[in-house]
């Protein structure tokens, strides 16, 4: 029982380090986008495509940025595939969830730590000057704001601990088994076919950017791309998430519920004991 109560130890590292890089994923893809001095790029001189192509100073990051990002999605799509599930399986047993989530926060941090942006390149839009210099960065704040409040509120409807490993870690601990294992047939037919719960939501952080960079424009088209292969829903599939969500709104409310009776209950037993 210790010696599996220590296996907790990794699968909360890579939880932190997990959660960390989040943290860090909403600076590097909104925060710096949409703020001023942030990295947002800054209104330049019109620059010819033709000479832009051409330049070093251009090309240069764009190679690098599309090396940082063909990482990433190798490493998240071959860590992915059933061979090398089953190998790493057999290599850290139950710490196999934990080791790609770290291994996806890695490659995540890689891709943020090294990013090249394009200073000095043509951009496609600009609203970063007069007259919408103001209103149109605050409407991407704002579309970006709640775009990472509803990435966060699907949490709720997935299971977070066990997305990240923590729970596989802790039903071993019980000897409960997979968790997975448990599930009803319906949510194990929704992850094999959404890979990315958050597909919408991650498409207007992309794209929602006042002025978009040569390099932007490469990290969401990239990234489109691979999301939209990854997205796979049909009917069915929102059934189920309408039913579970539907199950977490009730959830709450009953808990809002029995709170407010506990206050009409309590309310004048203590206005009498003072």
């Amino acid at each position: 029982m210790a010696a599996s109560l220590l296996l907790l130890v990794p699968a909360l590292g890579s939880f932190l380090f997990t959660f960390g890089t989040g943290v860090e994923l909403i600076r590097f893809a909104s925060l710096r986008a949409v703020l001023p001095g942030g990295g947002r790029p800054e209104a330049t001189p019109s620059v010819e495509w033709g000479a832009a192509l051409r330049d070093p100073g251009v090309l240069w990051p764009l190679a690098m940025d599309l090396g940082l990002v063909a990482l990433f999605v190798l490493q998240h799509s071959l860590m992915a595939t059933a061979l090398v599930k089953r190998w790493t399986t057999s290599c850290f047993g139950v710490l196999q969830r934990s080791f790609y989530v770290f291994c996806t926060a890695l490659a995540l941090q890689l891709l943020m730590r090294y990013w090249q942006p394009v200073r000095h390149g043509p951009l496609l839009w600009n609203a970063c000057t007069e007259p919408w210099d103001t209103w149109v960065p605050l409407i991407c704040f704002i579309l970006h704001f709640i775009a990472w409040l509803v990435i966060f509120s699907v949490t709720l409807i997935f299971d977070y601990a066990e997305l990240m490993g923590v729970k596989q870690v802790y039903y071993h601990c019980l000897g409960m088994g997979d968790p997975l294992a448990l599930k009803s047939v319906r949510a194990v037919r929704l992850y094999s076919h959404l890979r990315h719960p958050v597909y919408l939501e991650f498409l207007l952080v992309l794209w929602a950017v006042p002025c978009l960079s040569l390099d932007r424009l490469l990290l969401a088209g990239l990234f489109t791309t691979y999301l939209s292969c990854g997205h796979s829903l049909d009917q069915q599939d929102y059934l189920y998430l309408r039913a579970q969500l539907d199950k977490k709104f009730l959830v709450f409310s009953r808990e809002e519920a029995a709170y407010g009776d506990l206050l009409a209950h309590n309310g004048p037993a203590t206005g009498k004991e003072s």
